[in-house]
């Protein structure tokens, strides 16, 4: 059954499973992408791991340059094709055989120029280009279901 909420609202609800200030960090992150890459297609999965927000040029996911990945204690940027994108200053994290990230410490980590050259080049290296002048969509693209919990586990008081 398909869901009548607009794909901001769910949205909404999705992050509304976060604690406050990562809810806070994955609403700035997703406005200064959006406004990095203007006229992109937001693509949103509510996986079993993370919540991700991938950034392409249309709403095929294998065109996604960027994605915001959710996880209860942090969110990470990542770049779909991340291994073959020049970093001098090493930000990049990971070892699979594409994807690399970075993790958005606060709203100043997109602001960093050294950032900001790898989500140029990123785009640069695109196979299809953006459409600046298009207007940004919102796509809902799956919803996991059985997911892992979304609030870091309280810890437990010791018994005495």
């Amino acid at each position: 059954m398909a869901n009548s909420l607009s794909p901001e609202k769910q949205l909404k609800q999705f992050l509304a499973k976060y604690l406050p200030p990562i809810q806070a960090q994955t609403r700035s992150a997703r406005a200064q992408l959006a406004a990095l890459l203007p006229g992109a297609v937001q693509m949103v999965y509510d996986n079993y791991n993370f919540l991700v927000i991938g950034f392409g040029p249309s709403e095929r996911p294998s065109e996604a340059i960027v994605s915001i990945a959710v996880a209860p204690t942090h969110i990470s940027l990542c770049f779909m094709r991340g291994i073959d994108l020049p970093d001098p200053k090493k930000l990049l994290r990971g070892s699979g055989n594409q994807v690399r990230n970075i993790r958005i410490e606060d709203e100043t980590t997109l602001d960093q120029p050294a950032v900001r050259k790898l989500i140029k080049e990123a785009v640069r290296r695109a196979a299809v280009p953006f459409d600046t002048g298009a207007p940004g969509k919102l796509i809902i693209r799956s919803v996991s279901a059985k997911q892992r919990a979304r609030r870091p586990a309280a810890s437990k008081a010791r018994s005495r």
